[in-house]
């Protein structure tokens, strides 16, 4: 019999991702979404993919959570992976209260749901590195004090707070992946890497003249989006879960991101990128380096991919795409 595995958030590149590996895996896989399949995700469940069969997608909003239930029970669903929820740090100044309900809410009510079930559910919650806020401590690990300078950082350091006190006090098994940045061809466009790696396609091809951006300096700990869902299964499968940084250890700048880009297609960065302060976050995150030695000597999951593949990948995935 196969196992039954719910993700929310399943339209995302994390969702994708993860629910291509499940249906791989021989899982029955459901999916929340708030609105009808389409881009990737279509192409996952109405192509010729050999899994779709066992893919059902269920169309409900966080605020129903009736319905959630009722999924939740109907599917008989053993392991949730909840990956849902407003994924802008910098748009979670301008809209909080929709972060708070989508992240902090949302989390709460899948727990509760979970905990008042007869059959025993592992629960996964996609954190972030956020929650760190600008540490001083580098890199930072499991143990790092939980400081976050966003509402969307706030709001993921309570869900992964009540996670833990439902896996102390209830035994659920519930836990945390951290997640830092993770990339992939199929990164929304409100991403900065996804807007670089598109604009160089874009300027390659004729079709777009300039590129703006904010700070260049920033640094990050980029990772290949399909290794980190890896590690989200994978820490599902313990006899006793626990929380994981999930981070490849080195930092690199936005400008190395946008040299990288624009080289891939033979173009001098400097001669089409635009300094814009209004695209300047109000809280820039400092030292945000993970430390992945936890996840590695305890699960012996690795990290596969560099930042040259991955930009490589990025803006070829682009050019493709254009091209048709």
């Amino acid at each position: 019999m196969s196992k039954v595995a719910l993700i929310t958030g399943i339209s995302g590149q994390d969702g994708t991702y993860l629910a291509e590996l499940l249906l791989k895996k021989g899982y029955e896989v459901h999916g929340l979404v708030n609105r009808p399949p389409s881009g990737v995700l279509f192409e996952l469940t109405l192509k010729e993919n050999p899994y779709s069969k066992q893919l059902t997608l269920h169309p409900c909003s966080f605020e129903d959570v009736y319905e959630i239930r009722r999924i939740i029970e109907r599917t008989n669903a053993s392991e949730i992976y909840h990956l849902a929820g407003q994924s802008s740090p910098r748009l979670s100044f301008v809209l909080p209260r929709a972060t708070e309900s989508s992240i902090a809410t949302a989390t709460m009510d899948l727990l509760e749901i979970c905990r008042e079930q007869k059959r025993k559910i592992s629960f996964l919650l996609a954190s972030s590195a956020e929650i760190f806020g600008s540490p001083a401590e580098y890199p930072q690990t499991e143990r790092t004090p939980i400081e976050p300078v966003t509402p969307y950082g706030a709001c993921k350091a309570y869900a992964q707070n009540m996670t833990k006190i439902y896996r102390d006090s209830f035994g659920l098994r519930a836990c945390s992946a951290i997640m830092y940045n993770h990339e992939s061809p199929r990164r929304g466009l409100q991403f900065v890497t996804q807007k670089i790696a598109t604009a160089a396609a874009m300027i390659k091809l004729g079709k777009q003249d300039r590129l703006k951006l904010g700070n260049l300096s920033g640094l990050r700990d980029w990772g290949w989006a399909p290794d980190y869902v890896e590690a989200l299964w994978l820490m599902l499968q313990q006899d006793k879960v626990d929380d994981y940084i999930l981070a490849t250890g080195e930092l690199n700048s936005v400008e190395k991101f946008v040299e990288l880009s624009f080289s891939y297609v033979d173009l001098n960065w400097q001669d089409y990128v635009d300094y814009d302060k209004s695209l300047v976050a109000v809280s820039e995150r400092k030292n945000s380096c993970g430390s992945p030695l936890k996840i590695e000597e305890t699960l012996g999951w690795k990290h596969t991919v560099g930042i040259e593949e991955i930009v490589a990948r990025m803006v070829q995935s682009q050019l493709d795409e254009l091209s048709r």
